[in-house]
């Protein structure tokens, strides 16, 4: 058992309405990410791994917050069993830290790729701290991706209001 509405919903304060279940897959060195979907409406998510290990990352990308551009990383194992939720607003993106590396993600909202962007993983106005155990392999998608100071100059981040 890794999800249940009462006790999400005493954690949170809010029920989480869950609009879609995604499963991904990695071998060691995977980095994937940093995702969002625009807002409103967003997409909140909450993420475990079920099968070997990964380095998650969540990230402020919300215009006018007090922790605008700040990050921070769970270890997300068999073993300790732990889950993150993300607000609408927020990016997220790991890196798997052992082959077959299984993420299960609930998503409040359905994917739609015209809403979905992505920020560069390794950008320096972050400074993610990625582990470095393998060698690091990115999608094209994430590889090309934006910096946040262009993504936020394209007009694409969320508001603190919004989020």
């Amino acid at each position: 058992e890794w999800f249940t509405d009462v006790e999400f919903t005493a954690f949170a304060g809010h029920r989480f309405e869950l609009r879609q279940a995604n499963c991904s897959v990695s071998r060691a060195g995977v980095l994937r990410g940093l995702h969002f979907a625009q807002v409103p409406p967003g997409q909140a998510k909450y993420v475990t791994c079920v099968s070997g290990a990964v380095f998650d990352v969540v990230v402020d990308i919300r215009v006018g917050s007090p922790t605008y551009g700040r990050w921070d990383a769970v270890l997300l194992d068999t073993r300790e069993r732990r889950s993150v939720y993300l607000a609408a607003g927020l990016a997220h993106g790991f890196v798997a830290l052992q082959d077959d590396s299984t993420v299960m993600y609930l998503c409040s909202a359905g994917y739609d790729p015209q809403r979905e962007h992505t920020i560069c993983a390794t950008d320096p106005e972050i400074g993610i701290d990625w582990p470095d155990d393998h060698p690091v392999v990115l999608s094209e998608r994430d590889r090309n991706a934006p910096s946040l100071a262009e993504v936020r100059a394209a007009g694409l981040l969320p508001s603190w209001d919004q989020g």
